[in-house]
């Protein structure tokens, strides 16, 4: 086990084993993490309602905090399109606020991010994120690409619009079509279509930049800024400077809420990424350490001029695709990402809004998991819908309230889900020698009329035993019934699992029947021994496996019906009066 700093300092680790030729394949991997990070930090940032080099910010600062902390090696860390929008979604529920302002309650929101996730990481709750299901996180970054698509429309037209809300802003566009700038959108289109043919001709392509440098070279030919078309402007040309977050009472009070649904929906995107990647690189993740590192990196980020963070899976599959080795790939980009901050401020100083528009609509279009989306639609009327809902709520009300709405629908799929475990009816298969118990539909087996066996598959707790309950009580209607429960399957059983089962017990029992329990696991069997449920249950009903439990409640059967049984389902019916001769099986 590991000791306690290198836990917690995880570069400590992987620091040991950099060489030369280590050094040399992540530099180069830093530098296509550059390139990448350069127009995707203007364009979240864009995107967020802030100035441009924020994002960049973020992208050097937030970067190197997660790869020194984090539990990936290869997961690169920044501005994010989906948590952009989320922030602009929550500071917009502000009301007007100065571009100050502005700055000063995303710099808030994101050190109230870093401290809830580190909070989380070293409470040890990095299993979190694995009861928010996929499809829910599939409807949200569809909504929220839905969502980004149309903020940037009226930068793509060159219109102004002055609406919040998704149908407000649909309602705007439409009544601004008239006013449409024709340069705007020949600019925005040619940065779209250049992007999209380059990566067309080579998936690896830097097709962002590349549709920024002929969307600048368009407008630049068209002297669009005659024309009304915006421009970026030039960068500040230094490093993150150090800014104090405002954590006052009042700003507590009105940005937390909202900071707990980024902070979650960060998480979420990390550790997905983070173990996406590691399916690649056969690379254990630690999903508390990742939680700590994305915590550390925005706590961090808060005070260097930076807004909330998580990872990127199109950076991160770039990082691994170049043959990144350890973290420092994420370090080298960021340092380099520095360099042409420092040395090359006027980059963005031409370039179009339209441009950043057009290629912020293949962005959003990238975070929309068609292929899946088609697969929930075609297979799971039920998942699918959890995914129109979760894009309604993501489309129809604030952002933070949507992911609430989000991690609700999980829960209630999860519940419903463990609260109906597999019961089915299971007998020995008559033509194997040994005595193979399988599923009596699937194999058209016969059961014993007065012993039914049943399988269950599951945790018998609070919101499962009405399930059970009525199955057991379906299969073993008949009076005289004996049930035996095969328990091999059941990881659980709570107060409320064993009150079911002594009234199980007792119905039985009035009905001359009885019920058994066999193949408990030994984890299961020690919790109702502690408890004191085993004897309350009575141990003689326990059976550490299912043939001693056969074997000894055979003898008990009525052999009376046994007569007038041609089922033969047991070995021991062997031993039964025969429903022909009324004799001993055994004898003929």
């Amino acid at each position: 086990m590991a000791s306690s700093p290198k836990r917690y300092l995880p570069f400590l680790r992987w620091g040991r084993g950099l060489d030369r030729r280590t050094l040399s394949a992540d530099m180069m991997a830093g530098l296509t993490g550059a390139i990448l990070v350069l127009p995707q930090g203007v364009a979240y940032a864009f995107i967020a309602g802030l100035p441009p080099e924020v994002g960049l910010y973020t992208a050097i600062v937030a970067a190197t905090v997660a790869a020194l902390f984090g539990s990936s090696w290869h997961m690169i860390s920044g501005p994010t399109a989906a948590l952009s929008i989320v922030l602009a979604s929550v500071i917009g529920g502000l009301g007007t606020l100065t571009p100050d302002q502005y700055l000063g309650a995303a710099l808030t929101i994101t050190l109230l991010v870093g401290l809830i996730q580190l909070a989380m990481g070293l409470l040890r709750l990095g299993n979190l994120v694995s009861f928010i299901s996929h499809t829910v996180v599939i409807g949200f970054t569809s909504g929220a690409a839905i969502l980004i698509a149309t903020s940037q429309m009226e930068h793509l037209l060159g219109v102004s619009i002055d609406a919040q809300g998704f149908l407000a802003e649909l309602s705007a566009l439409f009544r601004a079509l008239p006013d449409i700038n024709l340069y705007a959108l020949a600019i925005g289109l040619i940065s779209l279509i250049t992007s999209l043919v380059a990566r067309r001709l080579h998936r690896r392509s830097p097709h962002l930049l590349l549709g920024l440098a002929a969307g600048s070279l368009a407008c630049w030919l068209m002297d669009g800024a005659a024309h009304g078309v915006a421009l970026v402007g030039t960068l500040p040309g230094t490093l993150p400077p150090v800014t104090l977050p405002e954590l006052t009472p009042d700003s507590l009070r009105v940005l937390t809420s909202g900071a707990f649904a980024i902070a979650l929906l960060g998480l979420i995107e990390a550790v997905s990424i983070a173990r996406a990647i590691a399916l690649r690189s056969r690379q254990v993740i630690d999903g508390n350490q990742e939680f700590i590192g994305q915590g550390l990196s925005n706590i961090v980020g808060g005070f260097f001029s930076c807004y909330a963070s998580s990872g990127s899976f199109t950076r991160s599959g770039a990082n691994y695709d170049a043959g990144a080795r350890t973290p420092l790939a994420s370090v080298f980009a960021a340092l380099l990402l520095s360099l042409i901050l420092i040395f090359a401020p006027g980059i963005t100083a031409y370039l179009p809004l339209p441009a950043m528009a057009g290629g912020i609509l293949l962005i959003a279009w990238n975070l929309i998991d068609v292929p899946h989306i088609v697969h929930l639609v075609r297979v799971s009327r039920h998942e699918a819908m959890v995914l129109v809902a979760t894009v309604s709520a993501t489309l129809l009300v604030a952002l933070e309230f949507a992911i609430y709405i989000g991690v609700l629908l999980s829960l209630v799929l999860y519940l419903k889900r463990t609260s109906r475990p597999t019961v089915m009816e299971v007998a020995p298969r008559q033509d194997h020698p040994r005595r193979l118990i399988r599923n009596v539909r699937r194999y058209q087996l016969e059961q014993c009329p007065q012993l039914k066996i049943l399988r269950i598959d599951g945790s018998l707790f609070f919101g499962a035993t009405d399930h059970v309950q009525r199955h057991l009580r379906a299969f073993t209607a008949e009076p005289g019934s004996r049930a035996l429960i095969i328990g091999k399957g059941i990881n659980f059983i709570d107060t409320a699992g064993v009150e079911m089962l002594l009234q199980e017990v007792r119905r039985l029992t009035d009905q001359g029947g009885e019920l058994m329990i066999s193949s408990l696991k030994g984890t299961v069997m020690d919790e109702l021994c502690r408890r004191g449920d085993l004897k309350r249950i009575g141990e003689a009903r326990f059976f550490e496996t299912t043939e001693a439990a056969i074997t000894s409640i055979t003898p008990a059967l009525d052999p009376d019906v046994c007569q007038g049984c041609a089922k033969r389902v047991f070995g021991e019916c062997a031993s039964k009066p025969s429903p022909e001769h009324g004799v001993l099986a055994s004898q003929i």
